[in-house]
């Protein structure tokens, strides 16, 4: 399938814009995470592109994208008007399928929950990255909206928050001055590879932009994380919702997708055997459950709401 490169003006800068498959099928926008660019969805779009019209674009400073001049120009309402951008250009009025991995997850939240979206994102489904509000919430103990639901017996495992803490160590070094900039120019976007390789199994094509994104992404959590700990916001989806839960992720622990029917309503969450880049690992699986989504929530096929599901699943 023919790959076009559109370049797309989002404010004060310009966004590199990869599309493929049929004009006229379902639109599927792909959002990436740190310290990746479009690029990691490469072996998912290879699956989807035959019967979706598969957008996925460089986000600010990464990739060929450009970067902005200052830490601010990186907050979550930024990042979700880049993808009102991306999808006026590419979809037009038609809503799409939205899917997220790891930050591109985290800011994709900023959109499901944003009213201005509301009846353009016609699914989301989220991989390896939380809202940041509602984590923000669960940490003082006000998680789920305040709803009442049939549902509130999905509890999070005692000791969740401790665990994750843990995995959350990154996120303090990535705040640090300077440090985190030496250590990606001094070898850490050489060996990323090999880093990938000795803790997720797999192999990703060399990126030539990885110091580039690195780099410049540090600012999504020097410009977001703080805020968003201190200053928590009530954020209600107005679209579907499916988790993709790796249970062997490194980064973001299953928990952190429980008891959230408070503010999202009923949703789906299919836990699998696999790690956080499970985009480049099982390509296929991650194909085949924002299919399945995709497919329940078409808008030609007047999709109905789901119930919330928590199920593990060898297979998506």
């Amino acid at each position: 399938m023919i790959r076009d490169t559109l370049a797309v003006e989002a404010g004060d800068i310009r966004l590199a814009v990869y599309v493929s498959g049929p004009r006229d099928a379902p639109p599927i926008v792909l959002v990436h995470g740190y310290p990746d660019s479009a690029a990691v969805w490469e072996p998912v779009r290879a699956q989807l592109d035959a019967h979706y019209r598969v957008i996925a674009y460089d986000v600010r400073g990464a990739g060929a994208s450009e970067a902005p001049a200052t830490r601010e120009a990186y907050r979550l309402e930024h990042l979700a008007a880049d993808l009102a951008a991306v999808a006026d250009a590419t979809c037009g009025t038609r809503p799409f399928h939205l899917v997220g991995h790891d930050w591109g997850s985290i800011q994709c939240w900023e959109a499901v929950t944003d009213p201005a979206f509301n009846g353009r994102i016609a699914s989301y489904t989220s991989i390896s990255g939380p809202c940041l509000d509602h984590a923000s919430f669960d940490l003082r103990g006000k998680g789920g909206g305040g709803a009442q639901t049939a549902h509130q017996g999905t509890k999070r495992p005692f000791g969740s928050g401790v665990r994750q803490t843990l995995k959350s160590w990154y996120i303090l070094f990535f705040h640090l001055p300077w440090l985190p900039e030496l250590v990606w120019r001094a070898g850490g976007a050489r060996l990323w590879p090999l880093w990938l390789r000795v803790t997720e199994r797999v192999r990703p094509v060399p990126d030539p932009a990885q110091m580039r994104n690195a780099i410049n992404g540090l600012n999504l959590y020097r410009a977001n994380f703080i805020g968003k700990l201190l200053h928590p916001r009530a954020r209600h989806a107005h679209a579907p919702v499916q988790f993709i839960v790796p249970l062997r992720d490194r980064y973001v622990g299953p928990a952190l997708s429980l008891g959230l029917e408070g503010w999202l309503g009923a949703y789906e969450r299919i836990e699998i055997d696999a790690g956080h880049w499970v985009v480049l690992r099982e390509p296929e699986r991650i194909a085949a459950g924002i299919e399945r989504f995709v497919e329940r929530h078409r808008t030609d096929h007047g999709g109905c709401a789901t119930s919330t599901v928590n199920a593990r699943a060898a297979g998506v």
